[in-house]
Parts: C-alpha cells; sequence; structure tokens
C-alpha cells in the first residue's frame, strides 16, 4: 500500500505572510490540527497546534480578549512555523510514512512528487489503512491462528482454507523468534470446522 493511496491530494495550504488569526479560523472551522506553509508554490514550511499554542498568550494573560486578538492579527504564519518539515514521497510505501511520524513524534506528513506538495498524510489516514488491512469494518469470520515460526506452516493453513470454499478476505501475520499469529478475515459466517482442521494439525485457532 502507497502513501498515495491513503492521502489527501491538494491540502489546502497557508501563506507564509498570512495572519495567525486567520490560521486559526481557518483549523478552527475546518477541523485542521496542521497547515502546509507554501509561497510561490513551494513548501516553505508547517504549521501545526503546537506551533500555535507556543504563539498563543497564556489563559492567565491579563489581556483583553480585543488586544489578544489585535496582538495575534499583527503575526503572521511565517513567524511561527516549523521550517525543519519532514516530507514524503507520494511513491513511498505506507509503513514507511508510519515509522517517519513515530520516529519524529508528528502527526502528519506533508507529500511531495518531487519537490511539488500534492498531498498530506495524517495518523487518521495510518489508522484508516491498518483498519481497512484488518478487515475490521468488513463482514465475516475473524480467525487467528498461533503457529511455530517456521517455514511452510502458511501453505498448510492455506490449503485447508481452500479446500473449504472459503475466500480470504483480509489477512496479516506477526511473527516473533519463535511464534508467528496469522489474523485472517473469511468470507464465511461460521468458521468452527476450518479451526477445527488447523488445530487438528497442532497449531492453535480460535474464531469470532
Amino acid at each position: 500500500m502507497y502513501v498515495k493511496d491513503k492521502m489527501t491530494a491538494n491540502p489546502y495550504t497557508i501563506r507564509p505572510n498570512s495572519s495567525i488569526s486567520d490560521a486559526f479560523s481557518i483549523m478552527k472551522d475546518y477541523g485542521f490540527h496542521q497547515l502546509p506553509v507554501v509561497k510561490n508554490g513551494k513548501l516553505v514550511g508547517m504549521l501545526t497546534e503546537t506551533e500555535l499554542q507556543n504563539v498563543t498568550p497564556s489563559k492567565a494573560t491579563s489581556l483583553s480578549v480585543y488586544e489578544i486578538n489585535y496582538l495575534l492579527s499583527k503575526l503572521d504564519v511565517g513567524q511561527a512555523m516549523n521550517t525543519d518539515v519532514v516530507t514524503i514521497e507520494a511513491d513511498a510505501l505506507l509503513e514507511k510514512a508510519a515509522v517517519l511520524m513515530r520516529n519524529h513524534d508528528i502527526r502528519a506528513l506533508p507529500v511531495m512528487d518531487g519537490k511539488k506538495l500534492v498531498g498530506i498524510i495524517t495518523q487518521s489516514d495510518i489508522f484508516d489503512a491498518f483498519i481497512d488491512l484488518m478487515g475490521a469494518r468488513s463482514a465475516g469470520a475473524r480467525v487467528e491462528v498461533e503457529v511455530p515460526n517456521k517455514a511452510g506452516v502458511g501453505v498448510e493453513i492455506m490449503k485447508i482454507i481452500a479446500e473449504s470454499n472459503v475466500n480470504i478476505l483480509h489477512m496479516a501475520l506477526h511473527n516473533s523468534p519463535d511464534v508467528g499469529e496469522f489474523n485472517l478475515k473469511l468470507d464465511a459466517e461460521d468458521a468452527g470446522e476450518i479451526c477445527e482442521k488447523i488445530n487438528a494439525l497442532g497449531y492453535k485457532a480460535s474464531w469470532s
């Protein structure tokens, strides 16, 4: 799965000379948590809720709401944005985006095609991709199989499912040094018989 398959294309952007007040309004109105900052068609920064909090007067301030609004209207995005932006290419694998977000502790990545901003991918997009991968929103029987981490195990399990004339809708595999776990979503209402056949091979299968 690629970043371009899950990103939001042509994202809303803001200019560095726009006021912080404008940025606040855009984020509030559209429910954004971040905005790419673009100047002359080039990505020059990112403005996130963190940067906005850093330039917003404390709630304990003695300033009136009018004074606060005046100060924010005089402060522009370019003075608050983060210029050290982590980006990702549209053709990159989705897991690379997840690793970058985790390693840099950020919630979104601008998506680039060369030097051109073509999209944005967020944590929510990553979560949605994981949900789709696991088939959490689709109907069918969920089968979990615990197996030893050795070659050929998957073939045996797939053979049982194929012989049962059941289609696999979604599949994921987690491996540790000694044990592996298959997570399967099957196009079936009942997977009891399939689990019995898998268990007969000496593996541990259950379904829900």
